[in-house]
């Protein structure tokens, strides 16, 4: 079977807008863009010119963008960096169990310090409910990180809403984007957040490079210190090699046009498989409030892991990790309290743009002799 690749939210291929943008900062514009001179200023020209790409698909100002190495650090830039900014006037904040580790780890790493954190529950779709939000606030709540869409099942989350509830007590709103930027609509001020974070390699730009949102106003002790960087907020001289391709990255990530085909395929694979199986697969996550590329599917009594690995050719994500012959579910498919005969056989299913309707169908085939031959 030929390679498919069927793993775009784990990470997709640079984009060609993106490899051509980074071309002249290979060899032309190598300077220092703080650099006042005519080696740097080409640089910084096109690190301002990246800032303001970035904000556009946002629909933010270019100053409330900050460059960072990916979604990890923007995600911890935004938590501590509120909590540290923040922590005379409360020390609670509130996330979700089917968080990313990369929210999920720098909560842990705030409640060593002293600062409390309130982990919601999702429901048996992955969403999370904003009336949990409200009833987990506190006076001295200050922020409230709930992730735009979940990066297993596609789930997205009522962000609008969630962050009126969060606006109401007074406390920042910040949400994790890394999967729906370049999917779906990921305007800031639709969303009603306060912090976005977003990873480049998620829509085409290379990895190491990402961007952390934050509205005009908004405290944020930096966590790196040094000459000033970024408005005093990431110090740290600026990639320009990288900030060009995330900012090309982002013009082609702002047109969704071609999300419905994407759409369309993710539903072929589902239809087909349903047809073939039956009550033998499910489906993890809204049927409806979902991804447009992303299926999460589990073949119930049997292990992802093993079905993957005889779809020879096919990169794709297990929803579960086998060890000495124990399945144990993902966090996410355990907030969510998928039993573990469903869960232990979910797979991952992530389309891009450049996903065609032959490779659907022929992992939709391989998939029916897999199961032919298991049976047999």
């Amino acid at each position: 079977m030929p390679r498919i690749y069927l793993d775009y939210n784990a990470s997709t291929p640079i984009c060609q807008s993106a490899r051509m943008a980074m071309a002249p900062y290979l060899e032309e514009a190598y300077g220092n863009p703080s650099s006042l001179h005519w080696a740097g200023q080409p640089a910084r020209a096109g690190v301002e010119k990246a800032r303001a790409e970035v904000a556009a698909l946002l629909g933010a100002s270019a100053d409330e963008i900050i460059f960072t190495s990916g979604g990890s650090e923007a995600n911890n830039l935004a938590l501590k960096g509120v909590a540290f900014a923040l922590r005379e006037k409360g020390r609670h904040i509130i996330t979700a169990a089917a968080e990313h580790p990369a929210i999920l780890a720098p909560c842990a790493f705030l409640e060593k310090i002293g600062f409390e954190v309130t982990r919601v529950p999702v429901d048996g779709q992955c969403r999370v409910d904003p009336d949990a939000i409200a009833r987990a606030m506190k006076p001295g709540t200050v922020l409230v990180s709930i992730m735009h869409a979940n990066n297993e099942v596609g789930t997205i989350n009522p962000i609008a809403d969630i962050a009126r509830v969060a606006r109401r007590r007074g406390a920042l709103m910040h949400t994790d984007a890394a999967q729906s930027v370049g999917k779906v609509e990921t305007k800031v001020d639709a969303l009603g957040v306060d912090l976005l974070t977003m990873a480049g390699h998620k829509f085409g730009a290379p990895k190491g490079v990402g961007a952390l949102y934050v509205r005009r106003g908004t405290p944020l002790e930096p966590l790196i210190h040094g000459a000033g960087h970024e408005q005093g907020r990431r110090a740290g001289t600026e990639s320009a090699l990288l900030a060009v391709a995330l900012g090309a990255a982002a013009r082609d990530a702002a047109d969704l046009a071609p999300l419905p085909q994407v759409k369309a395929l993710r539903d072929r694979l589902w239809a087909s498989l349903r047809a073939q199986f039956g009550n033998r697969i499910a489906l993890n996550g809204h049927p409806e409030e979902r991804l447009p590329n992303t299926a999460n599917i589990s073949f119930v009594g049997k292990v992802g892991a093993d079905i993957l690995s005889a779809l020879d050719g096919v990169a794709a994500s297990t929803g579960s990790a086998c060890h000495s012959g124990h399945v144990e579910l993902s966090p996410v498919l355990a907030a969510m309290q998928v039993p573990p005969e469903v869960g232990m056989g979910a797979i991952r299913f992530s389309l891009g743009r450049a996903t065609t309707e032959a490779e659907i169908d022929a992992v939709a085939a391989d998939l029916v002799r897999i199961m032919r031959d298991e049976m047999s």
